[in-house]
């Protein structure tokens, strides 16, 4: 590691009913990967805001390379050579490669607004060279993979001659091999003296590519220590601020017999082949596979989010035909999507109004009145049962964290009175903390007799939660496995082979 290259002293930021930042402090060294960690709300994004000038901070001081420096906005950043990458990536898609990486700063012809292509391309092709990645500039994004585009990302930010990347959850939608890859361009670009700010909810990636890590909780920085001097446990009670235990209360050992949704021989063209199975009350149903596998896509077909060319579907015994959410949502079926920020949410709505907006038929009043009272009180009703952390009910709920966010869709859910609730991917890019609350709160929901169908890429939360797992592979169920008797080994073994379905009992 090399000098310290970024040292923020006393940073303070408050929004609107929330101080997001206080007495806040953070180090980098040039040549190192510094990873930042914290509970959902903790702060780590808005602090790396603060230092990328996407936020401007209230009180506090940055020093860069030394010197004393205000950075007003994102532009600002990128002339000291800092530069920020999303967790939403901000690409345009219907551009090339080259073009997103030199979008504003194009070469041009002599002709002034005629643009050079070819100038455009070969630098790119350049910058590509440099990190080793095999990526054509005229290939346009919106044909890459996640992974790719990532990396265009990287390549973009190092055209701007980076000095400081920071990265916020880069890892949250990539496989295995996509994060190896990933790992080699970080770990490249360290050894070539890049300072990489590294926030991930993923404790489990610390030892593998992490020289020092910060903790912070409730906007507050709590403490750094090289990664090879602090456990994985340590960091967790760091985090949390009390000791937090990964595997779940236990789930009742036999859920009721009584099935409550079936699914026969459903089939959409090549994604979804035959796919049958049933859901008990006060059961949870994993659901596991790799990416690709149709797992999400056998969800959507039961929500009616996407049509499906045969196959018959039963709840409570009786047939149903689901063609669309409404109809989903009339036989008492609920989906919490994997993409909460784009399906699940209303963002610019406040908790209240997304609480109670799956179910406002029950609280609307002659000539369309909206009992606001009842709205109220139910939405109030939901918060303290869930636990959900807001300032109150009218805060818009794209400023509460991911885990809150997560929480706010099952409360909506919960309010249309849903038996059967599909979750898929219910911890994604929520920390430790949160994910031990959603646990409980599953458990608790099946204890009350509702059925869930729990769709997840992690195997441990899988095995944790499931009284059954299903694994698919290539749109096809290829085992039935016991709760009790599953391993990782032996889903792995089905999530990567076709064949005949597989039943333990």
């Amino acid at each position: 590691m090399g000098d310290i290259i970024v040292q923020m002293t006393g940073i303070e930021k408050t929004f609107p009913g929330v101080h997001a930042l206080a007495q806040c402090q953070f180090e980098l060294r040039s040549g190192e990967i510094h990873a930042l960690v914290g509970e959902n709300g903790a702060g780590k994004s808005t602090l790396m805001k603060v230092l990328a000038g996407v936020y401007k901070k209230d009180a506090g001081t940055i020093l860069y390379k030394g010197k004393s420096v205000e950075i007003p906005n994102p532009r600002a950043a990128q002339q000291l050579g800092i530069s920020i990458i999303h967790q939403e990536l901000n690409l345009m898609p219907h551009l090339t490669v080259a073009q997103n990486i030199f979008i504003g700063r194009e070469p041009r012809r002599k002709i002034p607004f005629l643009l050079d292509e070819k100038a455009i391309n070969d630098q790119t092709r350049q910058l590509l060279s440099a990190l080793h990645l095999n990526l054509d500039p005229r290939a346009k994004v919106a044909d890459l993979t996640v992974a790719k585009q990532q990396m265009v990302e990287i390549a973009k930010a190092l055209s701007f001659n980076a000095e400081v990347l920071i990265m916020d959850e880069p890892t949250a939608s990539l496989t295995e091999a996509e994060i190896e890859e990933l790992f080699r361009i970080i770990r490249h670009l360290r050894d070539q003296g890049v300072g990489i700010v590294y926030i991930t909810h993923r404790l489990e990636e610390l030892p593998q590519i992490a020289d020092r890590v910060t903790v912070m909780r409730d906007g507050r920085y709590i403490h750094t220590a090289p990664i090879n001097a602090i456990t994985r446990d340590q960091i967790i009670n760091m985090m949390v601020g009390r000791t937090i235990y990964e595997a779940a209360p236990e789930i009742p050992e036999h859920p009721s017999e009584e099935v409550v949704l079936e699914v026969k021989n459903l089939r959409r063209g090549n994604v979804l082949k035959d796919i049958s199975f049933t859901l008990k009350k006060g059961e949870i149903l994993g659901f596991a596979g790799l990416m690709g596998a149709g797992r999400t896509e056998v969800a959507r077909a039961i929500f009616g989010a996407d049509p499906f060319d045969s196959g018959e579907i039963y709840v409570k015994g009786k047939p149903v035909y689901i063609s669309s959410p409404r109809d989903a949502v009339a036989h008492s079926i609920g989906y919490l999507s994997e993409d909460r920020k784009r399906y699940g949410l209303a963002l610019g709505m406040d908790v209240e109004t997304n609480i109670v907006l799956a179910a406002m038929d029950k609280f609307l009043r002659w000539l369309g009145w909206v009992d606001s009272v009842q709205t109220r009180t139910r939405a109030n009703a939901m918060v303290k049962m869930l636990a959900i952390r807001t300032p109150g009910l009218q805060q818009k709920v794209k400023f509460l964290s991911g885990g809150n966010q997560q929480k706010v869709i099952i409360g909506k859910w919960l309010t249309a009175d849903t038996d059967i609730l599909i979750f898929d991917e219910p911890t994604r890019g929520i920390d430790v903390g949160a994910k031990s609350e959603i646990y409980r709160l599953l458990n608790d929901l099946a204890q009350q007799g509702k059925a869930i169908m729990m769709i997840s890429s992690e195997l441990p939360e899988i095995l944790r939660m499931s009284h059954r797992i299903i694994v698919m592979c290539e749109g096809r169920i290829t085992a039935e496995l016991s709760g009790a008797e599953a391993t990782q080994e032996t889903i792995m073994k089905y999530a990567t082979q076709r064949s005949e379905i597989v039943q333990t009992r």
